[in-house]
């Protein structure tokens, strides 16, 4: 029992003494919470970028085979294929391409958010009812419009749920990004720029990581905000 307690003590120590002991302190993490600000920023600047280039491509993709439906099974296996690549791997191969640096993280990362979201925008184009689309051209809108007015409204549900898995799926991976030269959090964790010699300890360890698991929750929750105010229909049905 003493043992426990003394496992689980939170130790108010001097930096050098938490460092080397491997501790929990409190004082530690009040004293250099400031230096994870930029790591933060460049967190998010990394997800966000990463998810919405991957955005784009998927949506542009997923219209294509929404009138092309043959092509479907071809792109799902080209992004399925980029999503199986281990992150580090991924990293490590287009270092000698693009360099160290933000180039080669947000490629890497883009690449993973890529089958999320064609997945999602075309399972969600494609849950759209016939007869609704057989009504709105019978209305007289065209294909575009129909497209435009009809069908993307009716799947942005399953779109948005498709960016709340890439969003906080990219914010888990960009903690590796690190290792291309692309900074953020993880460089806290594992790096000797990190200021702590090198070692990961456990204040170091809470502050980056429970940063990162705060970062997704808040963009999950911002994009689930955004789906509340975008379909207000759907509140009404709750």
């Amino acid at each position: 029992m003493n043992a426990l307690f003394a496992a689980t003590e939170l130790r108010d120590r001097s930096e050098s003494n938490c460092v080397a002991d491997d501790g929990f302190c409190p004082d530690w993490i009040a004293e250099n919470l400031h230096k994870y600000m930029k790591p933060l920023l460049e967190h998010v600047f990394l997800t966000l970028t990463s998810v919405a280039i991957g955005f784009v491509i998927a949506f542009t993709l997923a219209l294509i085979a929404h009138r092309r439906r043959w092509l479907t099974g071809p792109i799902t296996a080209v992004t399925g294929a980029l999503y199986t690549v281990p992150s580090v791997a991924a990293f490590f191969l287009l270092l000698p391409i693009t360099g160290r640096g933000d180039k080669t993280a947000i490629i890497a990362l883009t690449a993973y958010t890529l089958l999320i979201l064609f997945r999602n925008i075309t399972t969600g184009l494609r849950g759209v009812p016939a007869e609704t689309v057989d009504a709105s051209r019978g209305m007289g809108l065209t294909e575009r419009q129909t497209l435009w007015q009809v069908e993307l409204p009716l799947a942005l549900p399953e779109i948005l749920a498709g960016l709340r898995i890439a969003l906080t799926t990219t914010v888990g991976l960009a903690t590796l990004a690190f290792f291309a030269g692309g900074g953020g959090l993880g460089e806290q964790i594992y790096s000797a720029n990190a200021g702590t010699g090198g070692i990961y300890f456990q204040s170091n360890v809470v502050v980056a990581g429970g940063l990162a698991i705060l970062l997704a929750a808040t963009f999950d929750l911002i994009v689930l905000g955004g789906q509340r105010l975008a379909l207000p229909w759907r509140r009404a049905q709750a």
